[in-house]
This record gives C-alpha cells, sequence and structure tokens, in this order.
C-alpha cells in the first residue's frame, strides 16, 4: 500500500490509519512559530460514518488504500453470512451482517448492488 505524508492530506483523500480506512472531510495546515508543522483534519469512518478530528505530523506517513467500486449481485444467506457473486469473475464472496449492515433487510435475492473493495478485500456496499 502507498503511503503519503501526513502534510500532503487533503479533503477527498481516502486513508488508512489505525486499521481503518477513512476519508478526509476538512484539513487545516499549521506552521507554528516552533516545532514541526501539521494538519488537523476531520476523518471520516467508510465502515460507519463516524466523523473525528485527527492531527498529523509532517513527517507522519499514512497509507493511502486501493480503493475499487465493483457490481456485484446478491444471491442468497447462508446462516449469519450474505453470499454475493462478481458479475464479471463470478468470484462468490461470503459477506458478514455487519458488513453489509441495515440494507441486509432489503435485499431481494438476485439484486445488483455495487461492493467497495479496500485493498482487495470486500469492504461495504456502496
Amino acid at each position: 500500500m502507498p503511503k503519503i505524508n501526513g502534510n500532503e492530506i487533503k479533503p477527498g483523500n481516502v486513508i488508512e490509519h489505525e486499521g481503518t480506512v477513512w476519508r478526509a472531510i476538512k484539513t487545516m495546515a499549521v506552521k507554528p512559530g516552533k516545532g514541526g508543522a501539521f494538519v488537523r483534519t476531520k476523518i471520516k469512518n467508510l465502515r460507519n460514518g463516524k466523523v473525528v478530528e485527527k492531527t498529523f505530523r509532517a513527517g507522519e506517513k499514512v497509507g493511502e488504500p486501493d480503493i475499487e467500486d465493483r457490481r456485484m449481485q446478491y444471491l442468497y444467506a447462508d446462516g449469519d453470512s450474505l453470499v454475493f457473486m462478481d458479475t464479471e469473475t463470478y468470484d462468490q464472496i461470503p459477506f458478514s451482517q455487519e458488513q453489509v449492515g441495515d440494507e441486509r433487510k432489503h435485499l431481494p435475492e438476485n439484486l445488483d448492488v455495487h461492493v467497495r473493495f479496500c485493498s482487495g478485500k470486500p469492504h461495504k456496499l456502496a
């Protein structure tokens, strides 16, 4: 996964921090008279929508995950899992109910959905 410096984070960037994927909502570069520069950011958790404020130092590295949206088809529920099929490769991928969230209540079989993948792993319904 490529890394970027903390002072290069801009609104709209998707970053991986502490094992979670976030989108930068707002950034403010700060260059104090003493000490190193830093960036104050508001970041939104892409899994649960929680917004937090975080400060990144200029030399601090954060991950920049590979984000891809794929078209998939919901097939069926299998116990605690929901099985989706990639419409291009026909691979079947089980999702936990937590990954699907409240949308699971409104998923008829054979429905086409968009699924967001982060660094090659299914993240959530887009």
